[in-house]
């Protein structure tokens, strides 16, 4: 039944779009046409292709990687100044605005239920919608996998300092989707682009700043295009071949060394969302997403609460570990470090990607949005990162664990099974669907990349897609694991150009959240609720 529910997810949006374009469904057949040709030709040489792309991108990827990921030496801590600059704009952003982040909770929670919505403001997406939407591009692998490596590493402590990270991200996830909003481009056919590359373009330009903001918008959409077609793609898609396997038998698995087929079947399935542009992904995600939440969720806290004997242990080792930790060299600046680095790379909430889907939604006022976009760190970082590691903590947790050979995903779902023993197959798919969803998200925010720099047409759209298909297949297949670290290099770059435009546009910001909070208690701004 639950299959059936989600063919219908998939078909309805595509059917739907095929209909509202006028499009004959032969556009679809000659996309998964196209995938197949390209996929097809793969499986028998792909033995060789990781190895000659790896040779070809190391030199490349090691410059890059330095670069952006160039540590420095703190008190015998080495940080990476990319993290910091994170770290930086989340402090700066949520005193700037007075803790927002705190203040805002309950309106965005009004917001996000459609209190102050109105069918005819222009935009593509509904409040929920493009929460779901970005929260899928976040939530995934890594809350799974990630944080139960910096556990064992850093110890109960860094659960504390990726908590406050998370708070302190909430703040610019709003500049960054307050400014989204505001500066999008609605084109001709009613549909919305929008996101950092806007804001830079057309946001400096206003401060007259453009001979800045002009190159800064192109480094970013090109950053994406590049960044997406890895981390968000071919790293999801390779991790979710790897969890079937597992769910279906692991080493005796119909589908082992059959990556092709796999890879093949997880285009078809992609493409099948992503032709039917952000509305299509919306729909799948607006449902999705809830539901694997709320079954991680669930299952996270039968965990919880089956070792509630080790709560007080647990709650109290990550307040003290956490300023005084016995797991990591380097006291409590090196667990902070671990902590805030599993946050920032976990919300993605300075890297902008999320004012990409966010500027597509249904309103008026830019500031509306920022308000929800509040609630993405939190769910991904505050809810399910902090679930996660008491799984891990009131289970298998051990001092001194880190070296006994388990790494990411293999710690958590050991959590999870020592208390359910039933639970490793649901939560491979879990972890399926999870990687899945982030395919979906970030197939929009390269395809909104691609179009910034070549224009805005339906025949560029469908190479995107296409090509983003085929690197989807072409991850379950090879290890590329150089241009991993390449796209994951230039995801992270792109917190460069775009922190430095939320700080040149930090006043504009917040007079937009000045004069919005005065209409609203001015009772200007009414609620369809009241």
């Amino acid at each position: 039944m639950k299959k059936l529910r989600m063919a219908h997810y998939i078909e309805q949006p595509l059917r739907e779009h095929l209909l509202r374009q006028r499009l004959r469904p032969g556009v679809f057949t000659k996309l998964l046409a196209s995938l197949c040709l390209l996929v097809s030709s793969l499986p028998s040489n792909a033995a060789g292709i990781d190895a000659t792309i790896n040779a070809a991108m190391t030199p490349i990827t090691e410059a890059v990687a330095g670069f952006i990921f160039f540590e420095v030496n703190i008190f015998g801590n080495q940080l990476p100044l990319i993290i910091l600059w994170l770290i930086a704009a989340a402090i700066f952003f949520t005193f700037y605005f007075n803790f927002l982040n705190l203040r805002g909770f309950k309106h965005a929670f009004h917001l996000l239920r459609g209190d102050y919505s109105k069918p005819e403001h222009s935009g593509e997406l509904s409040h929920f919608q493009a929460l779901t939407t970005a929260v899928s591009g976040t939530v995934g692998i890594g809350n799974m996998s990630a944080v139960a490596i910096t556990i064992t590493i850093g110890g109960p402590g860094a659960t504390f300092w990726f908590i406050v990270a998370g708070f302190l991200g909430m703040s610019t996830k709003f500049a960054e989707c307050v400014a989204g909003v505001k500066y999008r481009k609605v084109n001709p056919d009613g549909s919305i682009s929008g996101g950092p590359m806007y804001y830079m373009k057309q946001g400096l330009a206003d401060r007259n700043l453009g001979w800045l903001g002009k190159p800064m918008a192109y480094f970013y959409a090109a950053s994406i295009v590049i960044g997406c077609l890895g981390i968000g793609n071919m790293f999801q898609s390779n991790q979710a071949y790897q969890q079937f396997v597992f769910a279906t038998g692991g080493s005796d698995s119909f589908f082992v060394d059959k990556g092709w087929l796999f890879g093949l079947a997880l285009a078809v399935i992609v493409a099948a969302v992503i032709i039917g542009g952000i509305k299509s992904i919306a729909k799948v995600t607006s449902k999705l997403v809830p539901f694997m939440a709320a079954a991680y969720i669930i299952g996270a806290l039968l965990v919880i609460l089956l070792n509630a004997e080790k709560l007080p242990w647990a709650f109290t080792a990550i307040v003290t570990e956490a300023f005084n930790p016995s797991a990591i060299s380097g006291g409590m600046l090196g667990v902070m470090i671990m902590g805030f680095q599993r946050a920032a790379f976990s919300n993605e909430a300075g890297l902008g990607s999320a004012a990409i889907v966010h500027s597509a939604v249904r309103t008026s006022e830019p500031v509306t949005e920022g308000y929800v976009a509040l609630m993405e760190p939190f769910i991904d970082t505050v809810v399910i990162c902090t679930l996660t590691s008491l799984v891990i903590l009131t289970t298998i947790y051990e001092p001194g664990m880190a070296g006994n050979g388990m790494q990411g995903i293999e710690l958590t779902s050991q959590a999870f099974s020592s208390t359910l023993g039933w639970s490793t197959v649901p939560l491979s798919f879990i972890a399926i669907l999870f990687a899945f969803s982030t395919m979906l998200s970030w197939s929009y925010y390269g395809l909104k990349g691609w179009t910034y720099i070549l224009g805005e047409s339906r025949n560029k759209e469908i190479v995107f897609k296409i090509l983003f298909c085929a690197f989807g297949a072409l991850g379950c297949m090879i290890q590329l694991d150089v241009v991993l670290e390449f796209s994951d290099a230039l995801i992270f770059v792109m917190a460069l150009p775009n922190i430095l435009a939320l700080y040149i546009l930090a006043p504009v910001i917040k007079r937009e959240l000045k004069s919005y909070q005065a209409r609203l208690t001015g009772g200007e701004i009414k609620s369809f609720r009241d």
